[in-house]
């Protein structure tokens, strides 16, 4: 039908319906993506790529993954499957920011994932395993529906954010964002500001922050 949208990934058959008998997963696909991508950047994952670290040709791994934006899908859902996801303890608020500590070191393992799960967010099997255990970690909280997904959705991009935060603070240009600040701040001529430093230099030693505003942001969107 004309305008009709090809279904996702996982909706598809593992492999194109003729040619060769398969020679390779889509699991094996992906995990080559995601180890270039954690050593090369995402910019230089691409079939061609992919497939000479395969040993094959870039044609044959059109008959698994149709194009690189499902490369990405995979690759994304994929690092979905690293969590451990323990039974629900009762405490929603320790639940989901057991969750959250979890998400925060997968992004840094795959630097190239906080920007995907902000531009791109992927829902596949192993999402969906994710959200099944948040619901099941609030499925006692008085929030309706919209606000529990409300709350998946802010879980894995207030993190992302935050990975995305420490990767620039880590970079030699946030050393003169810093020095610049320090030098507003002294100058005297923006008081609050001034004050915001006082409290909390810009060095990179102030406490970090990941849980408290990690709760308080997931308390305010579940009411």
């Amino acid at each position: 039908m004309a305008g009709q949208q090809e279904p996702v990934i996982w909706m598809r058959p593992e492999q194109a319906p003729v040619g060769r008998r398969a020679e390779r997963s889509r699991a094996e696909i992906t995990a080559a993506a995601v180890e270039l991508a954690d050593r090369e950047g995402l910019d230089v994952v691409s079939m061609r790529r992919v497939a000479s670290i395969l040993g094959t040709g870039a044609a044959s791994l059109y008959r698994y993954v149709a194009t690189r934006d499902d490369l990405l899908d995979l690759m994304t859902d994929s690092t979905a499957g690293e969590y451990d996801l323990a039974a629900p303890s009762g405490d929603w608020q320790a639940d989901l920011l057991a969750i959250a500590r979890q998400a925060r070191q997968i992004m840094r393992r795959h630097p190239w994932l906080p920007a995907m799960v902000m531009s791109r967010p992927t829902l596949g099997p192993h999402g969906i395993d994710l959200l099944e255990h948040v619901l099941d970690v609030l499925a006692d909280h008085p929030a309706d529906h919209a606000r529990k997904l409300e709350a998946f959705a802010l879980l894995g991009g207030l993190t992302a954010l935050f990975v995305q935060n420490e990767t620039a603070a880590a970079d030699p240009s946030a050393t003169r964002q810093s020095a610049y600040l320090r030098h507003v701040a002294a100058a005297g001529s923006h008081p609050r500001i001034t004050a915001l430093l006082a409290a909390s230099p810009p060095d990179g030693h102030s406490r970090d922050r990941f849980d408290a505003v990690l709760i308080r942001a997931l308390t305010g969107v579940l009411g």
